[in-house]
């Protein structure tokens, strides 16, 4: 695997950097990951644990950081987000010669993930759509008006609002979507289990059928961090699963 760190992607070179890390095989897909962290911490460096596993089956990884609280406003890190996938697909076409682009997060990352795919505006303001992504692995995010963006509205964090900071607000404006995974803990954040249920009742109820989920045991995004038996990153695995399944 070969890493190349902090590539600028965007036009604020503090906060748009990427890292990339690229098969020594040839390579057949492109997964963008959106790291975690409520909206205000984490690191695009989170994908170290689980992008040797993806990477040794031929598939690039591109793990970037963007505008995060106190330094962002709702919606800066979406638009930034949208930007990480207008430059990976823009790479992966250029440099890598494949055409499937996958998209995913965890936690916060997970939001901004379903956030691009329910939401068309921002790929949009990339010059993309949905027709770019091959499929989205939306990690424990929270499909609900955001803790964080509720905080910094002087709204109590625990409120459960469905607006246009929400996710779940969005599905049922398209005819369809990518192939979707969601990810969630049977004992996750209070709260975030059965609003993901919420989220996929709402697909069914609106016909979608593209899409599927799994529930880990453990706490929030536990699995994230974890190795196997053989030292090998169980997010990985998770992601690589979903992309197999896509393509089959």
């Amino acid at each position: 695997m070969k890493k190349i760190e902090d590539i600028v992607y965007g036009s604020i070179e503090a906060a748009h950097k990427l890292n990339l890390y690229l098969p020594n095989c040839p390579v057949s897909s492109v997964f963008v990951y959106l790291h975690g962290g409520g909206l205000e911490a984490g690191d695009k460096s989170d994908a170290d644990i689980f992008a040797p596993y993806l990477t040794e089956r031929g598939i690039a990884v591109v793990s970037a950081n963007y505008r995060m609280y106190p330094n962002a406003e709702y919606p800066d890190y979406i638009y930034d987000a949208a930007e990480v996938v207008a430059w990976a697909d823009s790479y992966m076409r250029k440099e890598l010669g494949c055409e499937k682009l996958y998209v995913g997060g965890s936690s916060a990352g997970g939001y901004l993930s379903m956030m691009l795919c329910f939401d068309r505006r921002y790929l949009a303001s990339v010059g993309l759509d949905n027709s770019a992504v091959s499929g989205y692995f939306h990690d424990a995010g929270q499909p609900t008006a955001h803790f964080n963006v509720l905080k910094r509205k002087g709204v109590d964090p625990r409120r459960v609002i469905i607006d246009e900071s929400a996710p779940l607000y969005y599905i049922g404006l398209e005819n369809k979507y990518p192939p979707m995974r969601f990810i969630v803990s049977d004992d996750d954040m209070e709260n975030r289990y059965e609003q993901i249920v919420l989220t996929l009742s709402t697909l069914s109820h609106f016909g979608y059928k593209n899409f599927d989920h799994v529930v880990m045991h453990g706490s929030h995004c536990e699995y994230c961090s974890k190795l196997d038996s053989k030292g090998e990153g169980v997010l990985g695995q998770m992601i690589y699963d979903f992309i197999e399944h896509v393509n089959r």
